[in-house]
Parts: C-alpha cells; sequence; structure tokens
C-alpha cells in the first residue's frame, strides 16, 4: 500500500506539533500553566513533552547554576535565567538549543534547526564562549503527556497553536510572552477573556 495515498473516506489521524507551541488559553484550571507558553520538543502517539519558555525560576542564573554543578564558566557573566520547564522531574536539567552545538551521543533534533540534550557536556558546552550554542535555554524539569493526553487538551480547548520563532523560544521578555504568541495567531488577550468557557 502507498503509504503516501489517502483514502477520502478515512479520516486522517491530527497531526504531531513537536517543534510547534502550545499557548495556554486563560482560566485554564492548572495554576502551574497559567499564561504558560511551551515549546513541544516531542509529540507522537504514545506521548508528548514540552518545556515552558516563559517561567523563570525566580533569581537564578544560568551563570550561578553552572557554578553550583561545579561547571565554571568563561568571563563574561551569562545573565540568563533557568526556566522551570514543567512539574516532572524539576531536579533535572534540559537544554533546548540550537543546533551549533551536537553532542554525538545525546543530542537529539527536534525541528527547524532546534535540538535537545539532557547530559554534563551540554553544560560545559554553555559555560564556554567558544563552544556554546548560539542560542539556548535551560530548563528545570518538563511537562509531559501520556497517549491521547494533549490531544483531549486540545480538544478541550485547554491550548492554543502557535508557530515557534526564535524571539518567542528565546527572548529574555518573558512577562510579555504570552501576550506576543496570542498576537501571532492574531488573537488578544481581552477577546479570549471574553471568549474563555464558551464551547
Amino acid at each position: 500500500m502507498d503509504p503516501t495515498h489517502t483514502d477520502p473516506g478515512v479520516k486522517s489521524e491530527p497531526a504531531f506539533l513537536a517543534g510547534q507551541m502550545l499557548v495556554a488559553m486563560p482560566g485554564i484550571e492548572d495554576p502551574r500553566f497559567e499564561r504558560a507558553v511551551l515549546y513541544l520538543c516531542a509529540h507522537d502517539a504514545e506521548q508528548a513533552m514540552g518545556l515552558a519558555v516563559n517561567r523563570p525560576v525566580e533569581g537564578l542564573t544560568l551563570f550561578e547554576l553552572l557554578n553550583n554543578l561545579g561547571v565554571h564558566p568563561d568571563a563574561g557573566a551569562l545573565s540568563d535565567l533557568v526556566m522551570l520547564g514543567g512539574p516532572v522531574e524539576r531536579e533535572r536539567g534540559f537544554v533546548l538549543h540550537t543546533d551549533d552545538f551536537v553532542s554525538p551521543d545525546s543530542t537529539v533534533p527536534v525541528a527547524d534547526g532546534l535540538a535537545l540534550t539532557v547530559t554534563r557536556d551540554v553544560l560545559d558546552a554553555l559555560g564556554s564562549r567558544l563552544r556554546r550554542p548560539r542560542h539556548a535555554i535551560l530548563a528545570l524539569g518538563y511537562s509531559g503527556w501520556g497517549p491521547g493526553q494533549l490531544e483531549q487538551e486540545l480538544r478541550d480547548n485547554v491550548w492554543l497553536i502557535c508557530e515557534a520563532d526564535e524571539t518567542l523560544l528565546f527572548g529574555d521578555d518573558y512577562e510579555n510572552k504570552w501576550t506576543r504568541a496570542l498576537a501571532k495567531i492574531g488573537i488578544t488577550a481581552d477577546h479570549l477573556s471574553a471568549q474563555s468557557g464558551r464551547a
């Protein structure tokens, strides 16, 4: 059977969304995701995994975290804040970065020139002016969904979908990322608040 042929009488499965962003709807029931903007690193029939890109850990810079982990960054302070990626495995670090850094054994390509690395060598690279990727986010923890969970949340209008771009991913205007993500899909927060709760 030709896998590229689609029978018009058969409903296609929903497209997987790895490489896209999820934007929390107003009134989301879980306060951990209020005004959250997540980047989906993985999404298939079995699971989905994403990192929040607009929820900094208050007062924790990348420079301080690397020092705490025994990585001594080069001169020139890394003032980037560390993100709270999600409620799962908060003691683990996940680095989403441009693909100009690759660890042969552990970097996983995500989409559109982006990759994810969770091993020590990416921390060493972040501390090096010569080896660090052009853009990177270090997040503690991640957001995860089991089979069909994210699809159900999308049907329930918990999330909106937005195309990713480097400013939304790596920009440091964390306070306004949610509003900017909504604007990118042509929606204002005021309009959404008025519509929230309607089917």
